[in-house]
C-alpha cells in the first residue's frame, strides 16, 4: 500500500498541535542555553520522514472500515528510530512528531544507539473487538511495509497497545520476509511476549523507572519514600507498576484518576486491590468500593507529596496549574503539563522529574529485549532490573548533577545533555553533501 503524507484535522487536532508547540519551545530554550550550532538547530527542529498510511480492513459483521495510520522518524544520527506505536482517538500527525521529537531526546539522554520515531492509529479500540484489532494490526503492519524493520525503525507498546500487539506485528512483519531472514527479524519491535523474545521485566520497567528516579530525587533531599502521599493519573502499565514500587517502600496512594472516574481515600488506597479491581472491570476504576468518588477537576489540588501524571499530554494546564499543592512532578505520560503550567510550577517551587528521564524506562528496557534478541540470549528478571537500575541511576545523577551546577531547572539539564549527544555526532560525522 502506497504510503502518503497528509494534514489531519481529526479528533485531537488542538491537543496534538499544543505538544509539538511544547516540545519546540523546550528544545529552542536548550539549544539556545548551549549555543547550539544553528546548522545543527535547522536540522532537530523538522523530521526526517512523516509516514501516513490508508488501509481497509473487514469487520467482524462483514463490513469494512477504512483506517488512518502514522509513523513519524524525527532523527537517526545515532542509531534506529525507536518508539511506541498507540491507539487513541488523538493520535494524528502533529501529535506522532511531538512524541517522535521526546523520543529523539529520550533515547540520547539514555546513551542507547537509538534515535526517535513514534506512531499508531486513530482509533478508540474499546470499540472493537479482539479479532478485529489483530485484523487492523496486521493490515497496519503490512501497509508500513519495510519503513519499519530492526535496523531501522523499531516500534514498542505504547497508550492502547501492549505484548499482544507487539506479538501480531512481529508475526506479520516476518512473515512477509524471505524465509532465511524469518528468524533473524524478531527484533523488529520490542515489548514482545516472553514467549517470542519479551524481556522479562519489560512490563514493568517504565514504571520501575518511575519510581526509581522519584526515590533518586528525595535521596538528594536527604528524604525517604516512607509515609510519602502521592496521586497517579492514569493506571495503566506505567500507573500501575509505580505505584505498586513506590507503596512498597513505604508510600502512601490516596487518589487516582482514569477516564472512568477520580478516586479518593485520604487513608489510602491499596495498590493490588485496584489492579485487580481494575482488571475484572475491563480497565475502568470507577465503581472501586474502597475510596470515593471526586470531581475529575479537584484531583490535581488534592494535597499530597507527588503527583504522577501517567495518561496523555497537556493534563496540567495554567488553569489547573496554580492549584496544585504537590512539590514534586514526577512526569510518567510524555508531555503532561503545558509550557505555560510549568512557568506557573517552577514560580510556586514545584519540582519536575521530566518525561525524558523519568519515564525512560520503557525504551531503556527496550534496548536491552532489542540486544537480547540479536545476540539470542536471554535475560532473567533480576538481571533486568538490575541493569536497569544501572542505567536509570546513571542518567538521573547526570541530570540532576548538571542542575545543580548550572541553576536551571531538571527538564532544561536533560534536553541540554540529550542535544549535545546528538551534537556530537553531527559534528564528527559530518552532513552528507
Amino acid at each position: 500500500m502506497n504510503a502518503t503524507i497528509i494534514n489531519n484535522k481529526k479528533t485531537g487536532k488542538k491537543v496534538a498541535q499544543g505538544m509539538m508547540q511544547n516540545v519546540l519551545e523546550q528544545f529552542n530554550s536548550a539549544a539556545e542555553y548551549i549555543d547550539l550550532h544553528r546548522d545543527i538547530q535547522k536540522i532537530l527542529k523538522i523530521t526526517n520522514n512523516e509516514i501516513v498510511v490508508h488501509f481497509p480492513v473487514k469487520m467482524d459483521d462483514g463490513t469494512v472500515e477504512v483506517f488512518t495510520g502514522y509513523r513519524v522518524q524525527h532523527n537517526n544520527a545515532l542509531g534506529p528510530y525507536k518508539g511506541g506505536l498507540r491507539y487513541h482517538p488523538t493520535v494524528d500527525i502533529d501529535a506522532a512528531r511531538a512524541l517522535a521529537m521526546w523520543m529523539t531526546w529520550k533515547t540520547s539522554l539514555a546513551g542507547l544507539p537509538f534515535g526517535g520515531g513514534k506512531g499508531g492509529i486513530q482509533l478508540d479500540p474499546y470499540k472493537y473487538s479482539n479479532a478485529e484489532l489483530e485484523r487492523i494490526t496486521r493490515r497496519f503492519t503490512y501497509a508500513l511495509g519495510d519503513n519499519i524493520g530492526p535496523e531501522h525503525d523499531i516500534p514498542a507498546p505504547d497508550v492502547n497497545t501492549n505484548s499482544q500487539t507487539m506479538a501480531w506485528i512481529a508475526d506479520t512483519y516476518m512473515s512477509s520476509q524471505l524465509p532465511a531472514k524469518r528468524s533473524n527479524n524478531q527484533h523488529v519491535v520490542t515489548g514482545k511476549p516472553d514467549g517470542i523474545g519479551g524481556l522479562e521485566g519489560r512490563d514493568r520497567a517504565t514504571g520501575y523507572g518511575v519510581y526509581i528516579t522519584i526515590k533518586k530525587y528525595l535521596q538528594n533531599q536527604n528524604e525517604t519514600l516512607k509515609n510519602k502521599t502521592f496521586i497517579v493519573q492514569g493506571f495503566g502499565n506505567v500507573g500501575y507498576w509505580a505505584s505498586k514500587f513506590l507503596e512498597d517502600e513505604g508510600a502512601v496512594l490516596i487518589a487516582v484518576q482514569d477516564a472512568s472516574a477520580t478516586l479518593y481515600n485520604s487513608n489510602g488506597i491499596e495498590v493490588n486491590s485496584l489492579n485487580d479491581y481494575n482488571y475484572i472491570n475491563e480497565n475502568r476504576i470507577a465503581g472501586f468500593p474502597h475510596a470515593e468518588m471526586i470531581e475529575k477537576e479537584e484531583f490535581f489540588s488534592i494535597n499530597c507529596n507527588i503527583i504522577i501524571p501517567a495518561a496523555l499530554g497537556n493534563q496540567i494546564t495554567q488553569e489547573n496549574a496554580s492549584g496544585i499543592k504537590a512539590k514534586l512532578i514526577a512526569e510518567g505520560a510524555n508531555g503532561p503539563i503545558d509550557n505555560e503550567a510549568e512557568k506557573i510550577l517552577i514560580a510556586n517551587g514545584v519540582d519536575i522529574i521530566p518525561d525524558i528521564l523519568c519515564n525512560s524506562g520503557g525504551v531503556i528496557a527496550s534496548y536491552f529485549e532489542w540486544l537480547q534478541n540479536r545476540n539470542g540470549e536471554h535475560w532473567s528478571l533480576d538481571k533486568t532490573l538490575v541493569k536497569l537500575n544501572q542505567k536509570l541511576e546513571e542518567s538521573f545523577n547526570k541530570v540532576y548533577t548538571y542542575s545543580q551546577e548550572e541553576s536551571i531547572d531538571m527538564r532544561k539539564a536533560a534536553y541540554c545533555i540529550a542535544i549535545k549527544r546528538i551534537e556530537k555526532a553531527y559534528i564528527q560525522r559530518g552532513i552528507f553533501p
